[in-house]
C-alpha cells in the first residue's frame, strides 16, 4: 500500500500534533506527504517526514493551476492535490492539520466492499448511522435535518465499489455552526462501520478525512471563488453527480480521526456558512436536471459542465472558469 498513497494537507500553522503525527506513524503507510502552505504560514516551517511547499515552491511546479491560484484560500490544497498526482499516486488521503490521526487511520484502504446501502430519499444524514444522538453533518440543509433520519430511509445490503471514501472525525465532528450554537460536543461515533448511498440520495462530505482513489482524482478540484465554508461542500455536491454517471457509490466509514479543533469565530463560521444553507438544495435541482455525459472518461466535461453551472446561476465567481481551466490541463497531462 505504501508505494502508492500520498496524504495531502493544507496549514498556515507551525506543525501541529496532527502534522507530527502523521509525519512520524504514516511512514509505512504513506509514499509521500505533501504540506500546502499559504502566505500566511510560518516562514521557517520545517517538519522531517513531510514534503512542505511554500507559496513559492508551489508557484515554481509546472502546474499551470498552481501560477495562477489566488493566495489565502483553503482551495490552495488543489496544487497538492497535482503535486501528489504528479508523484504517482493511486491514492490520495486528505486530511486537515487540526485531525490527528487514530489507529483505523492507518488500516488499509479497500475501494469495493459489501456494504449496507440507503435508499429511498433525497438527503440523508450519514452522521446518523453511527450516532443515536441530534448531529448532522456540515452542509446538510437545516430544512432537511428531520427528513434525513435514518428512520425515513430504507437498507439494503449490496456490492459497492466506492472511489470516495468519508472517513468520520470524533470528539468535534464537521459540523455547522447552527449546531455548534445549540448542542454540545464532543461526539463518540460507533466503531467499525460503514454505510454508502445509492444513486438519488445526497449527503454532503468534507476534505478533512476523505480517500480518493485514481479514476476520481479529476473530481478533487475546489473552487476559489466562494466561501470557503462551502467549496468542499459544493464539491462534494458534484462529485456525487458525476460519479452516478460512472456507477460508483459515496461511503462513509468510522472515525479515523479525531479533531482537536482550530479556533474559529463561530458567527463567521456562520456568515460563510450562509451561501451553503440558502443554496444546498437548488444545487441539487440544477445537478439533477443536467445533462451528463456517462463513464469515467468524460469526468472533466462533466465537471465543466457542473461548474459552469454554477457560475450562470451567481454561485461562484466567473474567475473560476479559468481556473477550472487550469485543473483540466493539469489532470489531464498527469492522468
Amino acid at each position: 500500500m505504501k508505494s502508492n498513497i500520498s496524504v495531502v494537507v493544507t496549514s498556515i500553522n507551525p506543525p501541529t500534533k496532527a502534522l507530527k503525527d502523521i509525519a512520524t506513524d504514516g511512514r509505512d503507510f504513506y509514499s509521500k506527504f505533501i504540506v500546502i502552505g499559504d502566505t500566511k504560514s510560518p516562514a521557517d516551517f520545517s517538519l522531517n517526514g513531510c514534503e512542505y511547499y511554500s507559496v513559492d515552491d508551489q508557484t515554481a511546479l509546472e502546474h499551470k493551476l498552481a501560477r495562477i491560484a489566488p493566495t489565502k484560500h483553503y482551495a490552495r490544497k488543489n496544487i497538492g492535490y497535482l503535486e501528489a498526482i504528479a508523484r504517482g499516486a493511486e491514492i490520495i488521503v486528505e486530511t486537515d492539520d487540526d485531525n490527528i490521526p487514530l489507529p483505523e487511520f492507518w488500516a488499509p484502504r479497500e475501494r469495493k466492499f459489501n456494504s449496507a446501502l440507503a435508499t429511498g430519499g433525497r438527503w440523508y444524514n450519514a452522521y446518523n448511522y453511527f450516532s443515536d444522538g441530534p448531529i448532522w453533518p456540515r452542509g446538510l440543509p437545516l430544512e432537511d435535518v428531520k427528513a434525513a433520519r435514518q428512520t425515513n430511509f430504507n437498507f439494503t445490503e449490496g456490492a459497492v465499489d466506492s472511489p470516495i471514501q468519508q472517513g468520520l472525525a470524533d470528539d468535534d465532528p464537521d459540523v455547522d455552526a447552527v449546531y455548534r450554537f445549540l448542542f454540545e460536543l464532543p461526539v463518540k461515533f460507533d466503531k467499525g462501520k460503514i454505510v454508502a448511498l445509492e444513486k438519488g440520495v445526497w449527503c454532503p462530505f468534507n476534505s478533512q478525512n476523505t480517500t480518493w482513489w485514481r479514476d476520481a482524482f479529476p473530481l478533487m478540484y475546489l473552487p476559489f471563488n466562494c466561501s470557503w465554508r462551502v467549496c468542499d461542500i459544493w464539491r462534494s455536491l458534484i462529485a456525487q453527480r458525476i460519479g452516478w454517471e460512472c456507477g460508483w457509490k459515496l461511503s462513509f466509514h468510522s472515525a479515523s480521526v479525531y479533531q482537536d479543533r482550530n479556533a474559529h469565530d463561530l458567527l463567521r463560521d456562520f456568515a460563510e456558512e450562509v451561501p451553503g444553507y440558502l443554496n444546498n438544495n437548488i444545487i441539487v435541482d440544477k445537478l439533477i436536471a443536467l445533462n451528463l455525459l456517462p463513464g469515467k472518461d468524460n469526468l472533466l466535461e462533466n465537471l465543466r459542465r457542473c461548474y459552469l453551472m454554477l457560475i450562470e446561476e451567481g454561485l461562484v465567481g466567473r474567475d473560476e472558469q479559468a481556473l477550472l481551466e487550469a485543473w483540466s490541463h493539469d489532470i489531464a497531462s498527469l492522468t
